[in-house]
């Protein structure tokens, strides 16, 4: 029988690519770290090294999604115009736009954030997300184009239409016209429904 090597030049790293890459092909029920190890010709313990159970490679992975997810949404407002509408029409097709791309790992991350095992540092991204998207409307209401109120409730008014929309793209629902149009309705309904009385 032959022995694989123990050492992988960056095998976290290695890891959670071939993770990501599973999840989305089949799906979390197929991550296995022994498998993972097999896949990229290392030994059945190496990945312990750097994820202890199957759960705490998810919570990695939930991890980086909600990392990325706040460098695209950040990424897109660069250089976008000042309004609440601008800065709203560009977090919110960096968000759809990431969501339909990365399906699989997006229901992890929602669904990992909330498990009572997750990580200080997963609910700490999760954080910077929510941050992120609680600005967009703060600084809104400073500007006076969005209507004054509780910032949790005028957020929900803006990004469960948003996340709804997500659903309905990544589930396979076929939408109005096309996604493009059907983005350009659902934010120009969030925008009307923010605007001071």
């Amino acid at each position: 029988m032959k022995k694989r090597p123990y050492h992988h030049g960056d095998l976290r790293a290695a890891l959670l690519e071939r993770a990501e890459q599973t999840l989305r092909e089949r799906g979390s029920g197929a991550l296995s770290l022994r498998e993972l190890a097999r896949e990229l010709g290392v030994s059945p313990a190496a990945p312990s090294r750097h994820f202890k159970t199957k759960q705490a490679l998810l919570d990695a992975l939930a991890l980086d999604g909600f990392e990325r997810l706040v460098e695209v949404t950040a990424a897109a407002q660069d250089g976008a115009g000042e309004t609440f509408g601008e800065r709203l029409n560009v977090m919110a097709r960096a968000y759809v736009g990431f969501s339909v791309a990365n399906a699989a790992l997006l229901d992890l991350m929602f669904s990992t954030k909330h498990s009572p095992e997750a990580s200080q540092a997963l609910g700490a991204a999760a954080g910077r997300w929510i941050e992120q998207s609680l600005e967009l409307v703060s600084t809104g209401q400073r500007r006076g184009e969005v209507r004054e109120g509780p910032l949790d409730r005028i957020a929900l008014t803006v990004f469960a239409p948003l996340h709804g929309y997500v659903g309905l793209a990544v589930s396979g629902v076929p939408l109005p016209e096309t996604d493009e149009h059907g983005l350009d309705d659902v934010i120009a309904s969030i925008i009307r429904a923010c605007r001071p009385e």
